[in-house]
């Protein structure tokens, strides 16, 4: 597949201590773990991450989890330091993608696997169902619409997965599938986070 927007990966943003994203619960609370200096790099802060993790308070154990724009991957390790079965991070930039690689064997996870690819290439083949999905793309590249669109045509999500999605809040408003609910939302910022709970149509 021809890859039709270019991706960039996350910006860093000023209340982020430089260079590292931290791990703020379960088996690894506290650590840091090294983020490549990567030009677009953008990490979810932690106030955003804390929320949307007490969101999932109940959903995270155990679950099959699928990060398609990883960056730093503060949200797959957060995920994977909370008991998540398994997690899946595509991540476009090499060297982000290494830094990835080398911060599982950091911390020991053998239960990670990250793909350096492009997240749409990635989503247009068949898929193997996931509990948890993190869309949390480059901002104003209008990739989200067609991330949601390859997740529910080529098998991608579980019954009831949960999605959630971090864009700019001029976005406004996102078409999602009917049988999509919103199920929490804020904004921080420029940031407008939601968490969608899917049922199976």
């Amino acid at each position: 597949m021809t890859q039709r927007r270019q991706q960039t990966t996350r910006k860093p943003q000023n209340n982020r201590p430089g260079g590292f994203v931290r791990i703020i619960s379960g088996q690894w609370r506290g650590r840091k773990l090294p983020v490549h200096d990567v030009e677009g790099l953008r990490p979810t802060t932690d106030r955003v991450k804390e929320t949307l993790f007490n969101w999932l308070a109940q959903d995270i154990y155990q679950s099959k989890c699928l990060d398609l724009f990883a960056g730093s991957g503060g949200l797959s390790f957060e995920a994977l330091s909370r008991g998540a079965e398994s997690v899946t991070m595509l991540e476009l930039d090499k060297k982000a993608a290494n830094q990835l690689e080398q911060n599982l064997k950091t911390v020991g996870a053998t239960n990670a696997t990250v793909v350096n690819g492009d997240s749409l290439a990635f989503l247009s083949q068949p898929g193997s169902a996931h509990d948890l999905i993190f869309i949390d793309p480059p901002f104003r590249k209008d990739l989200i619409q067609d991330v949601i669109t390859a997740l529910e045509n080529n098998g991608w999500l579980a019954p009831h997965a949960m999605i959630y999605i971090e864009a700019e809040k001029e976005l406004g408003n996102l078409t999602t599938p009917s049988h999509w609910h919103l199920h929490r939302e804020k904004t921080a910022g420029q940031v407008c986070y939601r968490l969608f709970a899917r049922e199976e149509p």
